[in-house]
């Protein structure tokens, strides 16, 4: 079994700062990319950030220069460091993550549970 336990979101006023963390736990032989989306009330679920296991990163254009994502592949965690957060980055924030359970399995995808950003104006 894998999790994804997410911890660190909450109520900021705009221009403040929150970090999310995600940690995978269970039975699991490698983690690929990680990464976190986010979905706003009818809005579709969209990409955030994502860190490949060597380090690539990537990020959406509406955060690019805000968010930093980062990996610590030896306690295979991935958090987002958020900063000068606007209103409309308000969402419920879900922590992915590309993971082989064994080696004669293929690799899937896994989501937390999410965890809700909140930024008043």
């Amino acid at each position: 079994q894998v999790q994804l336990v997410e911890s660190g979101g909450g109520l900021v006023q705009a221009g403040g700062s929150l970090r999310l963390t995600c940690t995978a736990a269970g039975d699991f032989i490698s983690i690929n990319a990680m990464g976190w989306y986010r979905q706003a009330p009818g809005k579709q679920r969209e990409l955030v950030a994502s860190v490949t296991s060597g380090g690539r990163k990537n990020y959406a254009d509406a955060v690019q220069g805000r968010f930093t994502i980062s990996r610590d592949n030896a306690k295979n965690t991935v958090d987002l460091q958020m900063n000068s957060l606007k209103p409309e980055d308000t969402a419920v924030y879900y922590c992915n993550a590309a993971i082989t359970r064994t080696w004669w399995q293929a690799e899937s995808d896994y989501w937390g549970q999410g965890t809700q950003v909140t930024v008043s104006s």
